[in-house]
């Protein structure tokens, strides 16, 4: 092999060194900061699932591609339950659960007890106790199913009672720094609470209801210390999510059945920009991650 030879393959081994960062680098997936999903909120025609099938569709959490950016998040998904249906009954040691009927009837089996209920009733399921739903009519049932893990440093009391309430039997009201054109309903709080219709939760510090006004906000704001979802009940408007060029936020189109990840510290909120008289309702939770052992 001639010299010329010899130096051109050095010529191009020390350039493929000095690529291979670059292309390892593009090849790396960034984790994003927040995540969008959409699920349709039609009510479901008779029929369309087959009687007493149960299946479970993953907005976030488990079952969906990027569940594993979710730090206290396990499962946030829909439901699904055929006439006279239902679902296996699950059991997690250090895992709590919210279920929010978005349409029809059920009975909730929790500790050998039965309980009904029925659209826009809510309850909190604590952990380390068997439970599991049944559609208790012809009709479609979905249920909003929210999983939350549990840290080892948390210590887990004497289970209470099931409390199931209904939205409807929740007031509205104004929150402190958040404008009187919005207005919220207190599903679901922290266990040291006293401000919500259920207070028993361990890492879920709020589940709530928001009612926006036409044109209103709730101001963009962020949570050092926790992750939070946003589901568009009904309505449109922009959701806020991260920054946008301006460094302070980002509006992205929201409409019906869109739902928004939000990691800690990222920017969240939402303007309605409905036609006049045209109100939004966003169904929220929020809850803390853990603290990391060792610094980022």
């Amino acid at each position: 092999m001639n010299r010329s030879c010899v130096k051109t393959k050095l010529k191009n081994l020390l350039l493929l060194l000095l690529l291979a960062p670059g292309l390892l680098a593009q090849d790396r997936k960034v984790d994003p900061t927040w995540l969008r999903r959409s699920i349709p909120f039609a009510s479901k025609a008779e029929g369309d699932l087959p009687p007493g099938t149960c299946s479970y569709k993953a907005i976030f959490g488990e079952g969906d591609s990027d569940g594993r950016i979710l730090r206290t998040v396990t499962r946030f998904g829909e439901l699904a339950v055929g006439a006279n249906g239902n679902c296996r009954a699950e059991l997690y040691e250090r895992q709590e659960e919210i279920y929010f009927v978005l349409e029809g009837n059920a009975v909730l089996h929790y500790a050998d007890q039965a309980y009904a209920m029925r659209t826009n009733d809510f309850t909190y399921l604590a952990p380390g106790i068997r439970h599991s739903i049944v559609n208790s009519s012809q009709q479609a049932l979905r249920v909003l199913v929210m999983s939350f893990k549990i840290p080892p440093q948390i210590s887990i009391v004497a289970t209470p009672t099931p409390k199931i309430v209904n939205l409807n039997d929740v007031k509205e009201e104004t929150v402190e720094g958040h404008p009187t054109s919005v207005l919220y309903r207190l599903l679901l709080g922290s266990r040291t609470a006293t401000r919500d219709a259920i207070d028993q939760a361990y890492v879920v510090t709020s589940l709530f209801w928001i009612d926006f006004a036409p044109g209103s906000t709730n101001f963009p704001h962020h949570h050092e210390t926790a992750e939070e979802i946003y589901l568009v009940m009904d309505g449109q408007g922009e959701m806020v999510a991260g920054s946008g060029l301006d460094g302070v936020e980002g509006r992205y189109p929201a409409k019906t059945g869109d739902a928004y990840y939000f990691r800690p510290n990222c920017t969240v909120g939402f303007y309605n920009q409905n036609k006049p008289g045209a109100k939004a309702h966003i169904l929220a939770v929020r809850a803390r991650i853990p603290v990391p052992d060792e610094d980022d």
